[in-house]
Formats: structure tokens, sequence, C-alpha cells
């Protein structure tokens, strides 16, 4: 059995199937990408993941436990997602965000990891006291990411890091999920910038219209001429 598992998993919005017996296994350490095109059902996958959006069908377990249905629950389990488009508490300061992050772990001890994020996003501890709202594109994914490792997470979901930011800034958040990894947290990563997910992540599936079309090793799948041509623009 994996370290965390996605069996069968549908979801539909009303009369649209948005996703349809979607099964993903993540081992522990590892950094999984799930790439696909707009309106493929990335997004939903991980609210479903969550328990933000309702599953139609289908289970999750970590660690061989079955995971329920309610977000809270979900995240006391130890699965954190930091979601697309970062959703900072704008009207508090970073500082304030950092603390809001460790629901999982007394307020004393989220206050303790602090200092630890201002060591891993130093431009955080530079701007600790102004409003996250404030924060440029690329200092609000920092914050909603650091926000995310606060909470101590068993695996940590990542929708959309790189979505709206300049290109050096996605180099910089790239290189920061490797760093998250390599300190031992594993990462569900989903991404529109295929070739920067692939670049980074030890295995890949491929979403399409809420199906899993493909999967493989990510070195391989950079090779495969399918995927090159329809995701990679080669």
């Amino acid at each position: 059995m994996s370290f965390f598992e996605v069996e069968n998993l549908s979801v539909s919005y009303g009369h649209i199937s948005a996703l349809r017996d979607v099964s993903v296994r993540v081992e522990e350490g590892m950094i999984v990408s799930i790439i696909g095109s707009n309106g493929a059902g990335k997004s939903t996958l991980m609210n479903a993941i969550s328990g933000v959006v309702k599953r139609e069908s289908g289970t999750l377990c970590l660690e061989g436990k079955a995971l329920p249905g309610q977000a809270h629950r979900v995240v006391h389990s130890g699965i954190i997602q930091v979601p697309e488009g970062r959703r900072v508490f704008a009207g508090l300061t970073v500082t304030e965000n950092l603390i809001m992050g460790g629901c999982r772990i007394p307020a004393a001890e989220a206050r303790k990891k602090i200092p630890g994020m201002y060591d891993l996003f130093p431009i955080l501890g530079q701007r600790k006291n102004q409003m996250a709202g404030t924060l440029s594109g690329g200092e609000q994914q920092m914050l909603a990411i650091a926000r995310g490792l606060i909470a101590e997470p068993k695996i940590l979901l990542l929708d959309e890091p790189s979505l709206g930011l300049a290109p050096i800034i996605v180099s910089q958040v790239f290189e920061i999920v490797k760093q998250i990894n390599e300190q031992g947290i594993t990462v569900l990563l989903v991404e529109q910038n295929a070739s920067k997910a692939m670049a980074i992540s030890d295995y890949t599936y491929v979403l399409e219209t809420g199906r899993i079309v493909a999967e493989g090793s990510s070195d391989k799948l950079r090779n495969d001429d399918t995927i090159k041509k329809a995701y990679l623009g080669k």
C-alpha cells in the first residue's frame, strides 16, 4: 500500500462530471505532479482530496487509514493544501498569516516554527509586520507555502503555485518546492507549467477531461513524443 492513495475518485457539479474514477498514488518522500490543460479537473481533484469539494464516490487513504470527507478532519490528518490563487489573509500581517496556518498544532508551537519559515523565505522575515495584501504575487505565494508548512503537513498539496507569476519568480518557487521536499515533506503538485513540474517531480499523472490518460516516471514522460507535443511545446 502506498503512503497516500486516491482510489476511483469521482466528482460531479450537478449533471456535469468533473472527475471520473481518478486514482493516484504517492509514495512517502516523493514529489508527484499532476499536469493537464485548463479545465482538465486538476483543482477539482485537489479540492476533493481536501474535502472542500464533495466526493461523489471513491476513497482516500493516508498511511493505510481511510480519510473522511470533511475538510477540517482532512487537515487534522496531515493533508495541507496551498490553494490556487494563494488566498492569503490580506488584512493580516505576514506573521499573523503564519500563526493562522498552525491549525493542527498549538499556537505556541506555531510561533516557534515561524523563525524557520523566515530562514526558508528571507523576504518574509523582512516583511513580517507588513499586511499580506500589500505583498507582491511572488511574496504572497511564498507566504501561502510557508503558512502550509507551519501546520507540519504529512503531505503538502500545491495547487498551481506558478500561476500569474513572472518567469524568474516561477523558477524561485519551484526551487523552494525542491528544498521543501529535500527536508522530507511529501508533495502532490498540480501545475499547468508541465515542463517545470516534471523537471522537479519523481512521477507524473496526466489528467484530461476528468480522467487520468497517462502516468509514469517524470523523466520517462518528458521524453514521450505525445506528451512533449501536447504539454511541452516540443
